[in-house]
């Protein structure tokens, strides 16, 4: 079963490139599947509508529960990665405040490998930022805020 929810994550991440205008070679290569599956998703075969409900139902979970879930089905933070860069309408400013200590904590949480540290001060790029907040609860100092941004 698995296999079968990466299947319609795959096909919307497909679905949703294409609406952006980018060809199946581009979206071959973005999402690292083969062009005839991308040609097959594009057209609707060899993927079942269960599938592609589910990869929906998980789109619209909570940035922490969609984190959990896809590091279980990828497992690579990069497939994470892609996938929060492709489907996160969301923007987030995240925001480190003075109290931070460089622990690393904060590192080790991120699934998305957001945070780094820069001079004993943990550093997030907010391209990555899902707004899951696990760093932020496991930040001994709640020295970490992030800030939804809104669009428009």
């Amino acid at each position: 079963m698995p296999k079968h929810i990466v299947s319609g994550l795959k096909y919307l991440e497909s679905v949703e490139l294409r609406k952006r205008g980018l060809s199946q070679k581009e979206i071959s290569s973005q999402i690292g599947v083969d062009r005839s599956t991308i040609s097959h998703y594009l057209n609707g075969r060899n993927i079942s509508m269960d599938s592609i409900e589910l990869a929906k139902a998980i789109l619209e979970l909570s940035p922490k529960d969609f984190i959990l879930i896809t590091k279980v089905l990828f497992g690579d933070y990069k497939e994470i990665r892609q996938i929060v860069t492709i489907f996160n309408m969301n923007h987030y400013d995240p925001q480190i405040n003075d109290g931070c200590i460089g622990c690393g904590l904060c590192v080790d949480l991120c699934e998305v490998k957001s945070i780094s540290l820069d001079s004993l001060k943990a550093k997030i790029n907010p391209r990555y930022c899902c707004g899951c907040l696990m760093c932020v609860e496991g930040c001994p100092t709640k020295s970490i805020e992030i800030l939804e941004v809104k669009n428009g």
